[in-house]
């Protein structure tokens, strides 16, 4: 049987930890009352046994009176111990509930101990932690259920006001297409008046819905419906001036006295904002008349979009509460009933009472927001499908199968087998000596290194995710994955193993056709081959092989090559880490295609590749390529957030660049030259340094010198203190192998390809490494702000408030 800590630690909430009853406190100080009760039996025994042998010193023989003196004493002490338990059952506890001054809604409790615990410390101290407890829970559950309400009363406000936007977009289009109607001046305004600059996202003039004709009869304006609609924008505080004088606009597109704040996350939003902005400023006048914003189909539709990702999030943390309520509960329950096991007392009953008192299990105010999310989301979100809207708010979660592990193993196996195979016939038929290997390791070699540092990264994406779940980070909130397509550890081995299976398979039979006596044309079509399976499966619209995973990373890929016109989140900005530490894989990607386009990898011509002019400088290209994109990155969350830190986290990134240009030009010298060697050493410490110090600072939040465990942070999920200490010192020597480009060792071209591949593989193990810590910070960083549930921007917005 689960003990009841473990089942805890598994189903309580990670980012609200610190708000749960302290299960584990509270039952040390369960085996603490445990241990004072045996040790004050065992003092109560010897004192009776010395009683017993003083006493029976003044024992002379039996008297005639000794059986009545016997049935005497059992009576009275019969009587004393009945009176005793119901005095007990009734006093033995007394918790009282008190009031905040002047606040009724901020209720504490405290224990008060009979004279029975009185004087027992151990008990007193546990019934004040207890209390404690429960006054933390109870604030909490009333804070969060307050957040939660007052989110919905907004909610509900953003819904009324898109349904009525709806309508009224409505019944324009339907007078744009019946034509100029006489509807007298009841009609409703054909627009409203606006403030400048009133929207991040404006419409071009050719944004028309299509529309087909509609019969004279269907054409015909609703004018009660609209009214109805202008009096309830007008609660939700849209004024509307000047009704009887508006004239039509161009489009009949209506305007509106709200701003609507649609996020500029796409390239196309963002030169939007950023033209309507400027033609606002440099040619329109700000107090022409009719000056608004306009609302079409489109703005609604993405208001409407993030109106129903804002229910769900509701429903998720409310579905939170509700099981914060229910484990804390259960925490009560376990705890008194160990406290009364030990002190064999009754006093649970008393205590569980004031507890189901308490507002946390009797508020059904959760359970009502609840339903009324529910109806709301069945109704406007589901055309009242229950089951499609369930789909949404209660998403499933998939069970791990068996037969994901058992395929890991398999396919483990025949990786091995097979590099074993590859590694006997790559001795045997010397493609590693200085003689044959200039061929093999300047064509076909960097097509099977960049899969292999792929595998390689695949495999370290599966650690961190085993050992993120192992230590309770949430990753998926924090990616803002879906919890029914996200990755499994198990997953992603599976990946991982595939892939290194199919590459070793492949390049052992590479080898054995090379040995058979095929033309080298026909072996070295099988790099080739496998390049175009592997891009196949990834663009491959069928559902198989994780295809919402693929989609997922050619989405985020394309949202880092179009940085900074994409707004950067946290999935997007972590993968661009990763393709920093995959500079080498980058340019034999570049190698390969320059292989396959020249046709080189058919003539053996690989100097084509190497000596050319376009060739030299892409190679600038492709190593500045990944800090551009983060550097943009960080400009572009300085944009949004307009926090200095991301201009100093961009500064690192141009550290890197110019390291790594000074790096290449300094390899190309044909001759040691003093000049070229100090700029290389003193750009790549400065880089480096500025990389170690945002590694421990800012990424993983350590080397604080004010935190309670020395030089790291106060908060760590990892038990053993020296692993950090150990990580940090890994992390320095890794980030440091760039010496061995400066050092001028005289080895081989066989020789240097393998040492490239060697400390590209150390650079994505630092990574992988760098990960765990990464993402453990910004969970911590979650826990501190009780930060369980992603706040989504919502659309509507008065143009008052712009300020």
């Amino acid at each position: 049987m689960v003990k009841f800590s473990k089942e805890l630690e598994a189903q309580l909430i990670p980012e609200w930890r610190e708000a749960f009853v302290n299960y584990w406190h509270l039952k040390k100080q369960v085996k603490k009352i445990k241990v004072l009760k045996s040790t004050q039996k065992n003092i109560n025994i010897n004192e009776c046994h010395d009683d017993h042998n003083n006493n029976s010193n003044y024992y002379f023989g039996r008297s005639i009176f000794d059986p009545i003196r016997f049935v005497t004493n059992k009576l009275v002490s019969s009587a004393n111990n009945v009176y005793n338990s119901e005095h007990h059952k009734t006093d033995l506890i007394q918790v009282k509930r008190k009031c905040l001054d002047g606040e009724e809604d901020q209720e504490i409790y405290e224990t008060e101990l009979a004279q029975l615990f009185s004087q027992e410390d151990e008990v007193k101290t546990f019934f004040e932690k207890l209390d404690e407890e429960l006054n933390k829970v109870n604030q909490f559950y009333v804070t969060k259920e307050d957040e939660f309400a007052e989110r919905g009363d907004i909610l509900n406000k953003q819904l009324q006001i898109l349904v009525d936007l709806k309508l009224i977009l409505k019944d324009r289009r339907r007078k744009n297409l019946s034509g100029p109607a006489k509807l007298g001046s009841a009609n409703p305004p054909s627009s409203w008046s606006s403030s400048p600059r009133t929207s991040d996202y404006t419409e071009s003039e050719n944004d028309n819905e299509g529309i087909g004709r509609m019969n004279n009869s269907e054409s015909r304006i609703d004018i009660s419906e609209t009214t109805e609609a202008i009096a309830s924008l007008e609660k939700n505080g849209i004024n509307f001036t000047n009704l009887g004088t508006r004239t039509k606009t161009k489009k009949g597109k209506p305007k509106m006295a709200m701003r609507i704040d649609i996020p500029v996350t796409t390239p196309t939003r963002t030169i939007s904002a950023l033209t309507s902005m400027l033609w606002e400023d440099l040619v329109n006048n700000p107090k022409k008349e009719g000056h608004g914003e306009y609302i079409n189909r489109k703005k609604i539709q993405c208001a409407e979009k993030m109106i129903r990702g804002a229910f769900v999030e509701l429903y998720r943390g409310l579905g939170l509460l509700k099981t914060y309520s229910t484990l804390n509960m259960v925490a009560f329950v376990k705890i008194l009933k160990k406290f009364d096991k030990v002190s064999n007392q009754q006093a649970s009953a008393s205590y569980l009472k004031a507890v189901k008192r308490s507002h946390f299990i009797s508020s059904d105010k959760v359970v009502r927001l609840m339903d009324e999310v529910e109806s709301i989301f069945i109704k406007h979100f589901a055309n009242n499908d229950r089951k499609k809207a369930m789909k949404f708010l209660r998403p499933h979660h998939h069970k791990d199968s068996h037969m994901v592990t058992f395929f890991v193993g398999l396919l483990t196996g025949c990786f091995v087998s097979l590099f074993s195979v590859y590694a006997i016939l790559a001795h045997i038929s010397g493609i590693f000596s200085p003689t044959k290997g200039t061929v093999y390791m300047e064509t076909v070699y960097p097509v099977f290194s960049v899969f292999a540092l792929l595998s390689l990264h695949l495999f370290m994406y599966g650690c961190n995710l085993f050992m993120w779940k192992k230590t309770r980070i949430n990753y998926n909130f924090i990616f803002e994955f879906s919890p029914t397509t996200a990755l499994k550890y198990r997953d992603a081995f599976l990946i991982c193993t595939t892939f290194m299976t199919a590459v070793v398979a492949a390049m052992v039979l590479h080898l054995i056709l090379r040995a058979s006596g095929f033309s080298p044309s026909q072996v070295d079509a099988i790099p080739g081959l496998l390049l175009m399976v592997f891009i196949v499966f990834l663009v491959s619209p069928f559902d198989i092989f994780y295809r919402p995973t693929r989609y997922c990373f050619i989405r985020v890929i394309r949202n880092i090559i179009c940085s900074p016109f994409y707004k950067v989140l946290m999935v997007d900005f972590f993968m661009a880490d990763q393709l920093t530490s995959q500079i080498t894989l980058l340019r034999h990607m570049e190698s390969t295609a320059c292989y396959f386009l020249a046709g080189s990898l058919r003539k053996h011509q690989f100097e084509t590749c190497h000596s050319g002019r376009l060739f030299s400088e892409l190679a600038y290209v492709i190593s500045f390529l990944p800090y551009y994109w983060r550097a943009m990155q960080c400009a572009r969350r300085w944009f949004d957030e307009c926090d200095s830190t991301h201009l100093a986290n961009m500064g690192k990134y141009v550290s890197a660049m110019v390291a790594a240009g000074a790096r290449i030009t300094y390899s190309r010298q044909p001759h040691y030259d003093p000049l070229w060697f100090s700029i290389v050493l003193v750009t790549s410490v400065v880089a480096t340094i500025y990389q170690l110090y945002w590694d421990f600072v800012k990424d993983w939040g350590l080397l604080n010198p004010k935190s309670r465990n020395t030089w790291l942070r106060d908060d760590l999920i990892l038990k053993n203190k020296s692993t950090y200490y150990v990580s940090m010192g890994l992390n320095v020597v890794l980030r440091v192998a760039w010496v061995e480009t400066v050092m001028g060792f005289r080895i081989g071209a066989v020789e240097s390809r393998l040492v490239d591949f060697l400390l590209a593989s150390l650079e994505v193990i630092r990574r992988g490494h760098w990960n765990f810590y990464r993402i453990e910070n910004e969970h911590l960083n979650n826990v501190g702000k009780y930060r369980a549930v992603k706040t989504v921007p919502l659309p509507f917005r008065e143009t008052d408030s712009d300020g």
